[in-house]
Protein backbone atom coordinates (compact mmCIF):
# COMPACT_ATOMS: atom_id res chain seq x y z
CA UNK A 1 0.00 0.00 0.00
CA UNK A 2 2.81 2.34 0.70
CA UNK A 3 4.73 1.69 -2.30
CA UNK A 4 1.90 2.06 -4.32
CA UNK A 5 1.03 5.64 -3.15
CA UNK A 6 4.95 6.86 -2.87
CA UNK A 7 4.57 5.72 -6.74
CA UNK A 8 1.47 7.51 -7.45
CA UNK A 9 2.93 10.77 -5.50
CA UNK A 10 5.94 10.16 -8.00
CA UNK A 11 3.98 10.13 -10.96
CA UNK A 12 2.41 13.51 -9.70
CA UNK A 13 5.67 15.28 -9.21
CA UNK A 14 6.78 13.83 -12.47
CA UNK A 15 3.58 15.53 -14.48
CA UNK A 16 4.86 18.80 -13.34
CA UNK A 17 8.32 18.56 -14.05
CA UNK A 18 7.59 17.16 -17.59
CA UNK A 19 5.27 19.50 -18.50
CA UNK A 20 7.71 22.37 -17.66
CA UNK A 21 10.35 20.75 -19.82
CA UNK A 22 8.02 20.37 -22.54
CA UNK A 23 6.39 23.92 -22.40
CA UNK A 24 10.53 24.98 -22.67
CA UNK A 25 10.95 22.55 -26.07
CA UNK A 26 7.90 24.16 -27.66
CA UNK A 27 9.54 27.30 -26.63
CA UNK A 28 13.13 26.27 -27.96
CA UNK A 29 11.85 24.50 -31.32
CA UNK A 30 10.83 28.12 -32.77
CA UNK A 31 14.17 29.26 -32.83
CA UNK A 32 16.45 26.19 -32.89
CA UNK A 33 16.57 22.75 -34.65
CA UNK A 34 16.13 19.45 -32.19
CA UNK A 35 20.32 18.59 -32.20
CA UNK A 36 21.30 21.84 -30.88
CA UNK A 37 18.55 21.72 -27.74
CA UNK A 38 19.54 17.57 -26.80
CA UNK A 39 23.29 17.65 -27.31
CA UNK A 40 23.59 20.60 -24.93
CA UNK A 41 20.81 19.21 -22.51
CA UNK A 42 21.74 15.48 -22.77
CA UNK A 43 25.35 16.44 -22.05
CA UNK A 44 23.58 18.68 -19.26
CA UNK A 45 21.29 15.45 -17.60
CA UNK A 46 24.40 13.21 -17.84
CA UNK A 47 26.45 15.38 -15.86
CA UNK A 48 23.55 16.03 -13.40
CA UNK A 49 23.73 12.12 -12.99
CA UNK A 50 27.41 11.85 -12.04
CA UNK A 51 26.93 14.85 -9.76
CA UNK A 52 24.37 13.42 -7.69
CA UNK A 53 26.53 9.99 -7.35
CA UNK A 54 29.17 11.93 -6.26
CA UNK A 55 27.14 13.71 -3.53
CA UNK A 56 25.62 10.59 -2.66
CA UNK A 57 29.12 8.47 -2.41
CA UNK A 58 31.35 11.43 -1.47
CA UNK A 59 33.74 10.04 -4.00
CA UNK A 60 33.37 8.11 -7.36
CA UNK A 61 30.91 8.18 -10.22
CA UNK A 62 31.30 4.44 -11.64
CA UNK A 63 28.04 3.46 -9.77
CA UNK A 64 26.14 6.19 -11.94
CA UNK A 65 26.94 4.39 -14.52
CA UNK A 66 27.05 0.77 -14.08
CA UNK A 67 24.09 -1.38 -15.20
CA UNK A 68 23.48 -4.99 -15.27
CA UNK A 69 21.02 -5.01 -18.42
CA UNK A 70 23.43 -3.27 -21.23
CA UNK A 71 21.29 -4.26 -24.01
CA UNK A 72 17.80 -3.75 -22.20
CA UNK A 73 19.74 -0.11 -21.66
CA UNK A 74 20.23 -0.12 -25.25
CA UNK A 75 16.82 -0.83 -26.13
CA UNK A 76 15.58 1.91 -23.87
CA UNK A 77 18.37 5.07 -24.79
CA UNK A 78 17.20 4.64 -28.74
CA UNK A 79 13.96 4.30 -27.90
CA UNK A 80 14.35 7.79 -26.02
CA UNK A 81 16.12 9.35 -28.45
CA UNK A 82 13.39 8.77 -31.12
CA UNK A 83 10.90 9.83 -28.93
CA UNK A 84 13.03 13.24 -27.73
CA UNK A 85 13.29 14.05 -31.40
CA UNK A 86 9.27 12.83 -32.48
CA UNK A 87 7.90 15.16 -29.13
CA UNK A 88 10.41 17.90 -30.05
CA UNK A 89 9.07 18.34 -33.49
CA UNK A 90 5.18 17.68 -32.62
CA UNK A 91 5.43 20.15 -30.36
CA UNK A 92 6.88 22.37 -33.32
CA UNK A 93 3.73 21.43 -35.73
CA UNK A 94 0.84 20.97 -32.99
CA UNK A 95 -0.43 23.17 -30.30
CA UNK A 96 0.84 22.86 -26.74
CA UNK A 97 -2.38 20.58 -24.97
CA UNK A 98 -3.04 19.16 -28.70
CA UNK A 99 -0.37 16.87 -28.01
CA UNK A 100 -1.64 15.67 -25.10
CA UNK A 101 -4.03 13.68 -27.16
CA UNK A 102 -1.10 11.61 -28.23
CA UNK A 103 0.42 11.29 -24.46
CA UNK A 104 -3.30 10.24 -23.57
CA UNK A 105 -2.54 6.76 -26.27
CA UNK A 106 0.45 5.94 -23.79
CA UNK A 107 -1.74 3.69 -21.53
CA UNK A 108 -2.77 1.60 -24.70
CA UNK A 109 0.47 1.19 -25.66
CA UNK A 110 1.86 0.04 -21.96
CA UNK A 111 -0.85 -2.66 -22.35
CA UNK A 112 0.42 -4.20 -25.11
CA UNK A 113 4.05 -3.68 -24.51
CA UNK A 114 3.68 -5.92 -20.73
CA UNK A 115 2.89 -8.74 -22.12
CA UNK A 116 5.28 -9.69 -23.91
CA UNK A 117 8.18 -7.17 -22.18
CA UNK A 118 7.27 -7.66 -19.00
CA UNK A 119 5.66 -11.16 -18.39
CA UNK A 120 2.35 -8.81 -16.05
CA UNK A 121 -0.83 -10.04 -17.05
CA UNK A 122 -3.34 -6.93 -17.47
CA UNK A 123 -6.57 -8.38 -16.51
CA UNK A 124 -9.70 -7.43 -18.58
CA UNK A 125 -10.60 -4.69 -15.89
CA UNK A 126 -8.43 -2.86 -17.11
CA UNK A 127 -8.52 -3.22 -20.58
CA UNK A 128 -11.98 -1.40 -19.93
CA UNK A 129 -10.32 0.98 -18.20
CA UNK A 130 -7.35 1.61 -20.71
CA UNK A 131 -10.84 1.27 -23.71
CA UNK A 132 -12.34 4.13 -21.62
CA UNK A 133 -8.97 6.25 -21.64
CA UNK A 134 -9.30 5.65 -25.08
CA UNK A 135 -12.79 7.83 -25.09
CA UNK A 136 -11.14 10.38 -23.71
CA UNK A 137 -8.58 10.26 -25.63
CA UNK A 138 -10.57 11.20 -28.40
CA UNK A 139 -13.42 13.83 -26.77
CA UNK A 140 -9.59 16.07 -26.92
CA UNK A 141 -8.73 16.09 -30.11
CA UNK A 142 -10.16 19.93 -30.47
CA UNK A 143 -10.64 19.90 -34.23
CA UNK A 144 -11.84 15.97 -34.45
CA UNK A 145 -9.93 12.97 -34.94
CA UNK A 146 -10.41 13.24 -39.12
CA UNK A 147 -8.17 16.73 -39.16
CA UNK A 148 -4.80 14.22 -39.31
CA UNK A 149 -1.56 16.08 -40.38
CA UNK A 150 2.13 15.07 -40.07
CA UNK A 151 2.36 16.90 -36.56
CA UNK A 152 -0.48 13.71 -35.67
CA UNK A 153 1.80 11.46 -37.15
CA UNK A 154 5.48 12.26 -35.52
CA UNK A 155 3.42 12.61 -32.50
CA UNK A 156 2.19 9.27 -32.66
CA UNK A 157 5.44 8.33 -33.23
CA UNK A 158 6.58 9.71 -29.96
CA UNK A 159 3.93 8.43 -27.77
CA UNK A 160 4.92 4.78 -29.05
CA UNK A 161 8.77 5.21 -28.85
CA UNK A 162 8.65 6.66 -25.60
CA UNK A 163 6.36 4.49 -24.08
CA UNK A 164 8.75 1.60 -24.98
CA UNK A 165 11.32 3.78 -22.86
CA UNK A 166 8.62 3.60 -20.08
CA UNK A 167 8.70 -0.14 -20.18
CA UNK A 168 12.14 -0.66 -20.56
CA UNK A 169 13.00 1.10 -17.49
CA UNK A 170 10.70 -0.99 -15.44
CA UNK A 171 11.94 -4.27 -16.84
CA UNK A 172 15.17 -3.03 -15.94
CA UNK A 173 13.79 -1.90 -12.63
CA UNK A 174 13.14 -5.57 -11.92
CA UNK A 175 16.46 -6.52 -11.99
CA UNK A 176 18.32 -3.25 -10.42
CA UNK A 177 17.64 -0.20 -8.30
CA UNK A 178 20.52 2.25 -9.88
CA UNK A 179 17.92 4.88 -11.20
CA UNK A 180 20.49 7.23 -12.63
CA UNK A 181 21.85 4.59 -14.97
CA UNK A 182 18.44 4.46 -16.62
CA UNK A 183 18.89 8.44 -16.90
CA UNK A 184 22.80 8.77 -17.58
CA UNK A 185 22.62 6.36 -20.82
CA UNK A 186 20.05 7.58 -22.32
CA UNK A 187 20.89 11.24 -22.47
CA UNK A 188 24.50 10.29 -22.98
CA UNK A 189 23.60 8.34 -26.14
CA UNK A 190 20.71 10.83 -27.00
CA UNK A 191 23.54 13.83 -27.19
CA UNK A 192 26.28 11.61 -28.91
CA UNK A 193 23.36 10.61 -31.73
CA UNK A 194 22.39 14.60 -31.95
CA UNK A 195 25.89 15.12 -32.29
CA UNK A 196 25.90 13.87 -35.36
CA UNK A 197 23.93 16.17 -37.39
CA UNK A 198 24.76 19.37 -34.87
CA UNK A 199 27.06 20.96 -36.97
CA UNK A 200 24.46 21.14 -40.05
CA UNK A 201 21.70 22.57 -38.00
CA UNK A 202 23.76 24.73 -35.34
CA UNK A 203 23.03 28.40 -34.89
CA UNK A 204 24.64 30.93 -32.70
CA UNK A 205 22.85 31.17 -29.15
CA UNK A 206 22.48 33.73 -26.84
CA UNK A 207 23.14 33.62 -23.00
CA UNK A 208 19.53 33.63 -22.12
CA UNK A 209 18.85 30.53 -24.82
CA UNK A 210 21.66 28.60 -22.55
CA UNK A 211 20.03 29.60 -19.43
CA UNK A 212 16.59 28.13 -21.00
CA UNK A 213 18.36 25.06 -22.23
CA UNK A 214 19.99 24.44 -18.82
CA UNK A 215 16.63 24.79 -17.46
CA UNK A 216 14.81 22.43 -19.46
CA UNK A 217 17.96 19.96 -18.18
CA UNK A 218 17.20 20.55 -14.96
CA UNK A 219 13.72 19.75 -15.41
CA UNK A 220 14.07 16.75 -17.67
CA UNK A 221 16.80 15.55 -14.73
CA UNK A 222 14.65 15.28 -11.90
CA UNK A 223 11.55 14.38 -14.24
CA UNK A 224 13.14 11.03 -15.58
CA UNK A 225 15.25 10.27 -12.08
CA UNK A 226 11.64 10.51 -10.89
CA UNK A 227 10.22 8.40 -13.44
CA UNK A 228 12.63 5.60 -13.65
CA UNK A 229 11.97 5.56 -9.22
CA UNK A 230 7.80 5.47 -9.96
CA UNK A 231 8.21 2.66 -12.45
CA UNK A 232 9.57 0.08 -10.14
CA UNK A 233 6.41 1.09 -7.19
CA UNK A 234 4.16 0.92 -9.58
CA UNK A 235 3.11 -1.64 -13.06
CA UNK A 236 3.32 0.54 -16.53
CA UNK A 237 0.11 0.23 -17.35
CA UNK A 238 -0.89 2.20 -14.00
CA UNK A 239 1.80 4.86 -14.34
CA UNK A 240 1.00 6.21 -17.78
CA UNK A 241 -2.96 6.88 -16.61
CA UNK A 242 -1.61 8.98 -14.22
CA UNK A 243 0.20 10.86 -16.15
CA UNK A 244 -2.76 12.22 -18.27
CA UNK A 245 -2.89 14.39 -15.25
CA UNK A 246 -0.07 16.33 -17.30
CA UNK A 247 -2.87 17.24 -18.98
CA UNK A 248 -4.14 19.84 -16.36
CA UNK A 249 -0.29 21.44 -16.35
CA UNK A 250 -0.19 21.70 -20.32
CA UNK A 251 -3.68 23.52 -20.30
CA UNK A 252 -2.45 26.07 -17.46
CA UNK A 253 1.22 26.37 -19.14
CA UNK A 254 -0.80 26.48 -22.79
CA UNK A 255 -3.35 29.46 -21.53
CA UNK A 256 -0.42 31.33 -19.22
CA UNK A 257 2.32 31.59 -21.95
CA UNK A 258 1.41 30.21 -25.43
CA UNK A 259 -2.36 32.16 -25.58
CA UNK A 260 -4.25 29.01 -26.03
CA UNK A 261 -7.59 28.13 -25.41
CA UNK A 262 -9.28 24.98 -24.09
CA UNK A 263 -12.76 23.68 -25.41
CA UNK A 264 -14.99 21.78 -23.36
CA UNK A 265 -14.79 18.84 -25.00
CA UNK A 266 -11.18 18.99 -24.02
CA UNK A 267 -12.14 18.95 -20.26
CA UNK A 268 -14.82 16.66 -20.82
CA UNK A 269 -11.66 14.27 -22.28
CA UNK A 270 -9.29 14.63 -19.59
CA UNK A 271 -11.95 13.89 -17.30
CA UNK A 272 -12.70 10.53 -18.71
CA UNK A 273 -8.67 10.37 -18.83
CA UNK A 274 -8.16 10.72 -15.51
CA UNK A 275 -11.03 8.55 -14.13
CA UNK A 276 -9.59 5.67 -15.63
CA UNK A 277 -6.56 6.16 -14.65
CA UNK A 278 -8.16 6.43 -10.65
CA UNK A 279 -9.64 3.12 -11.28
CA UNK A 280 -6.54 1.42 -12.48
CA UNK A 281 -4.87 2.71 -8.98
CA UNK A 282 -8.22 0.70 -7.07
CA UNK A 283 -7.40 -1.72 -9.20
CA UNK A 284 -3.24 -2.40 -8.39
CA UNK A 285 -4.67 -1.44 -4.15
CA UNK A 286 -7.42 -4.08 -4.84
CA UNK A 287 -4.45 -6.83 -5.82
CA UNK A 288 -2.57 -5.92 -3.25
CA UNK A 289 -5.27 -6.58 -0.64
CA UNK A 290 -5.77 -10.05 -2.43
CA UNK A 291 -2.77 -11.25 -2.56
CA UNK A 292 -1.45 -10.37 1.34
CA UNK A 293 -4.63 -12.11 2.12
CA UNK A 294 -4.19 -15.18 0.58
CA UNK A 295 -0.30 -15.08 1.54
CA UNK A 296 -1.45 -14.73 5.43
CA UNK A 297 -4.01 -17.65 4.75
CA UNK A 298 -1.13 -19.84 3.17
CA UNK A 299 1.35 -18.79 6.56
CA UNK A 300 -1.83 -19.92 8.45
CA UNK A 301 -1.73 -23.68 7.37
CA UNK A 302 1.99 -24.06 6.57
CA UNK A 303 3.08 -26.90 9.04
CA UNK A 304 5.33 -25.72 12.03
CA UNK A 305 8.64 -26.87 11.19
CA UNK A 306 10.20 -29.55 13.17
CA UNK A 307 13.11 -27.14 14.82
CA UNK A 308 10.06 -24.88 16.15
CA UNK A 309 8.45 -28.38 17.58
CA UNK A 310 11.87 -29.98 19.38
CA UNK A 311 12.39 -26.52 20.79
CA UNK A 312 8.46 -26.25 22.27
CA UNK A 313 8.51 -28.03 25.95
CA UNK A 314 7.18 -31.51 25.66
CA UNK A 315 3.44 -32.57 27.61
CA UNK A 316 1.88 -35.12 28.86
CA UNK A 317 -0.46 -35.54 26.24
CA UNK A 318 2.64 -35.80 24.03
Amino acid sequence: MKATLAGVVLVLLYTALISSADAITKFVSGNFAAPQLYVLSGTLVASFCLGAEWLKNGSGVMDAVRTTRPWDMAVRAMATVVASVCYFYAFKLLEFAEVFVFIGLMPIFAGLMTGPILREKVSLAVWFALGAGFVGVVCLFPDGVHAISLGHLIAFGATASGTLSMVMARRIGQFESNALAQVFWPNVVLAAVMAVALPFVYRPMALHDLAWIAAYAAFLFFARWVLVIALRLLAAYVVTPLMNLQFVWMVIIGALIFGETTSANVFLGSAIVIGSGLYLIYDQLALGGVVRSRAARSRAFEPVPAMARADKPATPAE
